[in-house]
């Protein structure tokens, strides 16, 4: 089995100084990566943003979760990555996603295409970006990328480029990202554009089941070779799980024992958070585990327990 790693996903802080600080600090408790996302709301630019915090740090991993391909084109984006790659001697893990949220589209004026349509490009950015990696000189002609004489400089310091995250909660993505990535999130079904009724019913157990089975399918021998991450949407660390289970089984609209074997869903006292982790790694494969800026310090004693082991 895979070590624990823990990650935060944060936007902001609300200063340069504070920043800095705050990348210290995960690194101090032991967190593993400090991931941003990629949307045109209140946050900051990642690639900016996650500079700075490898520049503040000396163990810290710093990372997408994702990159939206639709406004990144990959010849860009991949030296833009091997630059943060090289700068951070080798702390970068690039996720990269085919853009799912509407209203990143609507403010931008970027044409929202089917599902389809924006996995293709995604698939066709994957090959470029990881071409561009490990290759000095990329011819490309595909249906939406063309690449001519590409220059793959400058050179990762990760030999082969830093590792690939890709992540979906649909049976198409998911396929890709066996394919093609390091680390595979599997994560809730974000096909309508926005987090929905239709979001918030694929985060049961049984429908998790359903994607890890895509996986393993997916994989074949190259299961144990991946690393499975889990998103977490709500975690609390406080009364045991069986004093809350009720009021997330209402909010969610699914039976308590559905909701409580979701792996977006982390509550119960310390012990008990411990003892889920390690089942669903047991028993779901997840080793990597995403949680929020509100849970840093909550938290804390679980990383300390259960990092790398």
């Amino acid at each position: 089995m895979r070590p624990f790693r823990f990650a935060i996903q944060s936007s902001k802080q609300v200063s340069a100084a504070a920043w800095r600080d705050y990348a210290r600090k995960l690194e101090d408790l032991g967190y593993s990566t400090l991931f941003m996302p990629d949307h045109f709301d209140d946050q900051w630019s990642p690639l900016v943003a996650l500079t700075v915090a490898a520049e503040a740090t000396t163990r810290l991993r710093v990372g997408s979760l994702v990159f939206d391909n639709d406004y990144r084109h990959p010849l860009v984006l991949a030296r833009e990555c091997a630059t943060l790659d090289l700068l951070s001697e080798g702390r970068l893990e690039v996720g990269l996603g085919a853009g799912w949220l509407r209203t990143d589209y609507e403010e931008s004026g970027i044409a929202y295409e089917d599902p389809g349509t924006r996995i293709s490009r995604l698939e066709e950015a994957v090959r470029v970006v990881k071409a561009l990696w490990r290759e000095e000189s990329v011819d490309f002609e595909g249906a939406h990328y063309q690449l001519k004489g590409a220059h793959g400089l400058p050179r990762p310091h990760t030999p082969g480029g830093p590792p690939l995250l890709i992540g979906g909660g649909g049976r198409r993505v998911l396929r890709l990202a066996v394919r093609e990535a390091d680390i595979v999130g599997v994560n809730a079904l974000l096909r309508s554009g926005a987090v929905d009724a239709e979001t918030v019913a694929s985060v049961s157990a049984a429908r998790f089941a359903e994607r890890l089975g895509w996986v393993r399918e997916a994989a074949g021998d190259r299961f144990d070779e991946l690393e499975l991450q889990s998103l977490t949407f709500v975690t609390k660390l406080g009364p045991p799980k069986a004093e809350t289970a009720d009021e997330l089984a209402r909010m969610f609209r699914m039976e308590p024992a559905d909701a409580l074997g979701s792996p977006t869903l982390l509550i119960g006292t310390e012990d008990e958070i411990v003892e889920t982790i390690l089942e669903r790694r047991e028993t779901m494969g997840f080793s990597y585990w995403v949680l929020h800026d509100g849970d840093v310090d909550a938290f804390a004693p679980v990383v300390a327990r259960l990092t790398g082991t």
